[in-house]
């Protein structure tokens, strides 16, 4: 049974969202400001966070930002009707799991919920990822090439993880926005082109990851 954190100011979508994945058969605890969901956040132990943007006190991307500095692999949906396109591609960027805007479908939130929760390792033998040079830690969220440390923010080390996983075959860019970022739509920016080149630099040699032209990009095993 999944445990959720619910920090949201407004009372009537609070308790709709609780009751939804209550009724999901979820555990659900519920806070009302910024300061009070980091604090819960950070005290005990949640499976996902969905968390407003538009809080009192402390504003939704703070509580993000400070969120994953101290737990990077904390999973946060974000819930809001913030409508603007960059900032959602912002708080994906930041290290969110997923984005949901305001008015939304209770179906739809909890589908999202139940997905982000089934992102989570079950256990370790599902801990590690190793292909070629490169082994990641899943449940850490750490990796090593040849045996050294490299230190790699949340989007990259989800993009790396899903070239990975798929090695050897060609990763189309919409389908490593859906997967890594999130987003069913295309932001208009170069989003994934930035996120490879960021990942080339980090590893054993920068045809790790391959150009599969009018596609997208492969991770080389080989």
């Amino acid at each position: 049974m999944g445990r959720v954190l619910v920090i949201e100011d407004d009372d009537r979508i609070g308790r709709l969202v609780t009751r939804a994945l209550n009724g999901g058969g979820l555990l659900t605890e519920r806070v009302a400001t910024g300061t009070a969901g980091l604090d819960a956040a950070l005290a005990r132990e949640f499976d996902l966070v969905v968390l407003d943007l538009m809080l009192p006190g402390m504003g939704g991307r703070e509580v993000l930002d400070q969120l994953l500095a101290q737990r990077p692999g904390q999973r946060v949906l974000v819930l809001s009707a913030v409508p603007e396109i960059s900032t959602r591609v912002a708080v994906l960027e930041a290290g969110a799991a997923d984005f949901l805007g305001k008015p939304f479908a209770v179906a739809e939130l909890v589908a999202r919920v139940r997905a982000r929760l089934r992102s989570a390792v079950p256990g370790d033998a599902a801990r590690w990822l190793h292909v070629g040079p490169v082994r990641l830690d899943l449940h850490r969220r750490r990796a090593t090439v040849k045996g050294v440390n490299v230190e790699l923010p949340l989007r990259e080390f989800l993009l790396l993880q899903h070239l990975m996983t798929r090695a050897g075959l060609p990763c189309s860019r919409d389908e490593l926005l859906a997967d890594v970022w999130g987003l069913n739509f295309d932001p208009g920016s170069n989003v994934v082109d930035v996120y490879v080149r960021r990942l080339r630099g980090k590893l054993d040699r920068a045809d790790r990851i391959e150009t599969v032209r009018s596609v997208g990009y492969a991770y080389a095993a080989n």
